[in-house]
């Protein structure tokens, strides 16, 4: 299939630019899709579908939360002679108590599943737990960078994995068919509390960084305080249930089953990223 372009959406993602990046590595041809990156492809406008799917045989789906729009572009895809889909979808979705659903996330999810599922296409899931490039590009960064992190978030753990084995496991699955069918759970190798994290980072960083363990309650009424719209501030707090209930704690052999070889730890997550300049003052 390396005579045909790679379709990766969500390339400009934490999992997506790395997938793009390790093809790359391996010289494969790879088509680069976003919002606003190298090749236009926008979830809700499917105007752009055709577009990224001309010419592909492997595509790697990173879903847009909260819809259903990954069955219809299975379909479309299937018209254009794609072969092997690998899709990003999540842990916890098979357990109904693992967070509120308000937005209808997980049930997007479970369409998105059972669609490369019935496609008849061969595909591969990964279901990865809470990245740990949460604390250097996503939910927590900024917070991490200005040494305080305030979460409704107790002393629940998580089993963070590195977006770099998230990325290996998926490129895996697009260029070798002996993954076709397989489920994939990601997670690290152990579980670690928020202030375990911290005082990681803390560590690699040579900076004083501290966890403030909130309430909800507390923690929404900073957010609306923040500008955030009370509605907005209670979502993103049920973001947070499932670390605090500590429902991500365990850990999953899916970077063992893809690669052969045990998953990063959070230390060197956070010892690579702090020399790669990933918490500037």
């Amino acid at each position: 299939m390396s005579e045909h372009p790679i379709l990766v959406t969500g390339a400009s993602g934490k999992s997506g630019r790395r997938v793009v990046c390790h093809l790359r590595d391996r010289g494969l041809p790879v088509r680069a899709a976003s919002r606003n990156g190298e090749h236009v492809f926008d979830w809700r406008d499917r105007r752009t579908w055709d577009a990224a799917l001309e010419g592909v045989r492997s595509v790697y789906i990173v879903q847009l939360d909260g819809t259903k729009l990954v069955r219809p572009f299975v379909e479309r895809a299937v018209r254009h002679g794609v072969r092997r889909i690998v899709l990003a979808s999540g842990r916890g979705i098979d357990d109904p108590h693992y967070a509120k659903d308000s937005g209808g996330v997980l049930t997007g999810i479970r369409d998105s599943e059972a669609a490369v599922r019935e496609s008849g296409l061969e595909w591969t899931i990964s279901r990865p737990g809470w990245f740990a490039q949460n604390f250097s590009e996503g939910f927590f960064a900024d917070a991490v960078r200005a040494g305080e992190l305030r979460l409704p978030a107790g002393d629940g753990a998580a089993s963070f994995v590195d977006a770099e084995d998230i990325a290996a496991v998926v490129v895996a699955a697009l260029t070798d068919g002996r993954h076709a069918g397989e489920t994939y759970e990601v997670s690290g190798p152990r579980a670690v509390t928020m202030a375990e994290a911290v005082a990681t980072i803390s560590e690699a960083t040579g900076r004083a960084i501290r966890y403030v363990p909130l309430s909800v309650e507390a923690y929404v009424a900073e957010l609306v305080r923040q500008g955030w719209a009370p509605a907005d501030a209670r979502a993103f707090a049920d973001v947070i249930e499932p670390l605090r209930e500590g429902r991500d704690a365990y850990v999953s052999d899916g970077v063992w089953r893809a690669l052969g070889r045990p998953p990063r730890t959070f230390a060197e997550f956070a010892k690579s990223t702090a020399a790669q300049g990933g918490w500037p003052s």
